[in-house]
């Protein structure tokens, strides 16, 4: 039953990457393309005023890509998003399975909606409050590691304290009513994420007008309606895997999960 579970997990997820990438082709690729345009229009003022000074030049754009910008927009998109789509929808195949059946009288479409909303907000909605998603020429290359640890960090202690809030409100329903107990968990978890915001360190990256040494603006900061732009379609894209993979997953899990029910009923 389990592996068949994940099956249709890694179906659902397979089918999200499809419509994700199609989604991230249309609107966030444009996004990114400008993003890099940014970036090398400040590389070139960069170079520009360092020639001005008679400091020794270095190029922002000679090194060549190791792939063309058709291939990054195309193939490697697609199967980066395709690949997270089936790596989450098999772990949400396993989340699944693990809560059916222990969290009351809940229908298998209705779970896996339930279990999609929740994966949405604690992996992504909330660590991205923190640690945003960034588009090309915001972030420095030095700082990539920090910046990486500080976000997985950050997803890791959102999902436990989520999965320790259900438990919570679990725990609470029989004394406190299951509306009570839902705000009572609610309220803690956003109490505990909010210390852990406080306490993990901000990275604020965003390239501010560059200068010269009058103090006169040579190039602009970085567009903020580009910025909201990129956060608003990574949030999209993410919204449609896991809508896709919660609609998608709810139907196929019902249907097995019925059928194995009548075989159990006519045996």
């Amino acid at each position: 039953m389990e592996k068949q579970i994940i099956g249709r997990g890694l179906l659902a997820g397979a089918l999200a990457g499809v419509l994700a990438f199609v989604f991230a082709r249309i609107f966030l690729e444009p996004v990114i393309e400008l993003a890099i345009g940014y970036e090398d229009g400040i590389g070139a003022a960069h170079e520009a005023l360092e020639t001005a000074a008679g400091a020794a030049g270095h190029s922002h754009g000679e090194e060549g890509e190791g792939f063309t910008r058709a291939i990054q927009m195309n193939i490697g998109m697609g199967l980066g998003v395709l690949l997270f789509s089936i790596a989450i929808g098999a772990l949400f195949a396993v989340v699944f399975a693990v809560a059916y059946g222990r969290v009351g009288n809940v229908s298998a479409k209705l779970l896996s909606l339930y279990v999609a909303g929740g994966m949405l907000v604690s992996a992504f909605i909330v660590p991205a409050l923190k640690y945003p998603p960034s588009p090309p020429a915001l972030s420095l290359d030095e700082t990539i590691r920090q910046r990486t640890l500080l976000y997985l960090l950050m997803v890791v202690l959102s999902v436990a304290l989520f999965v320790a809030a259900v438990y919570l409100r679990g725990r609470l329903v029989e004394k406190l009513g299951a509306w009570n107990s839902t705000l009572a968990a609610g309220a803690g978890y956003i109490v505990a994420i909010g210390v852990v915001m406080l306490v993990l360190p901000t990275i604020d990256e965003t390239p501010a007008p560059l200068k010269d040494d009058a103090g006169t603006i040579v190039y602009e900061g970085f567009p903020a309606d580009l910025l909201y732009d990129f956060r608003l379609y990574a949030l999209g894209t993410q919204v449609v895997i896991y809508a896709t993979i919660g609609l998608v997953f709810g139907v196929l899990a019902s249907r097995l999960l019925e059928g194995k029910r009548q075989e159990n009923i006519a045996a």
